[in-house]
């Protein structure tokens, strides 16, 4: 099996958070480990995380929040030829991240540049991260494909998600998909049975 990278955002996953399950429940997940979880430095971030693809004969990745940010950071790097794909759950808005926690994040601009590797995006409509026509902006942005989960919050331990059933499922796809040609950008949620694209 090929190694899964959890990638978590500001402050790290708990070991409630769906990514701790994730770690515990699938043998082939590595962590990607931060020196300094609450202020955040995009080149510090993303030199773990390069490491841990360089280290790996190629990987998927399962982010979450600043982690979705951190990895679209990829794009145009050489890096990213080791990314099979990569789940990208509740991306956050970089200035709402600053907005919202007493910490300095050095994380750049937003990355809106097309991903070289297949992604999907997973949101919410409510989450206070990023509003839904952000949250379609970046999916677009990146090219990837967008399952709605409706109004559940970061998708987060703070909204109930601790271990997610739907999101193995919706990785597991994404995993079978990477055996194909690279998707067209025209594909839609609904064609790929996702489910709903947000609106």
């Amino acid at each position: 099996m090929c190694t899964t990278l959890i990638v978590p955002g500001l402050n790290g996953s708990c070991d409630a958070h769906w990514q701790g399950h994730w770690l515990r429940e699938r043998p082939e997940s590595r962590l990607v480990d931060q020196e300094n979880w609450a202020c955040p430095v995009l080149e510090d971030w993303r030199d773990r995380l390069e490491a841990a693809l360089e280290a790996t004969d190629g990987a998927y990745i399962v982010a979450h929040s600043l982690g979705c940010i951190l990895t679209a950071s990829l794009a145009g790097r050489a890096s990213a030829r080791k990314v099979k794909g990569a789940l990208l759950v509740a991306p956050a808005d970089l200035d709402r991240v600053e907005a919202l926690h007493p910490c300095i994040v050095s994380f750049g601009t937003r990355p809106l540049d097309p991903l070289p590797f297949r992604s999907i995006v997973v949101g919410s409509r409510n989450d206070p991260y990023m509003d839904v026509r952000d949250l379609q902006r970046h999916a677009n942005a990146w090219d990837s494909a967008l399952v709605d989960l409706g109004e559940v919050g970061h998708i987060n331990v703070a909204s109930g998600f601790g271990r997610w059933e739907e999101g193995y499922r919706i990785f597991d796809r994404l995993a079978r998909q990477t055996t194909g040609i690279r998707k067209r950008r025209s594909v839609h949620v609904a064609d790929s049975g996702f489910g709903a694209e947000a609106s």
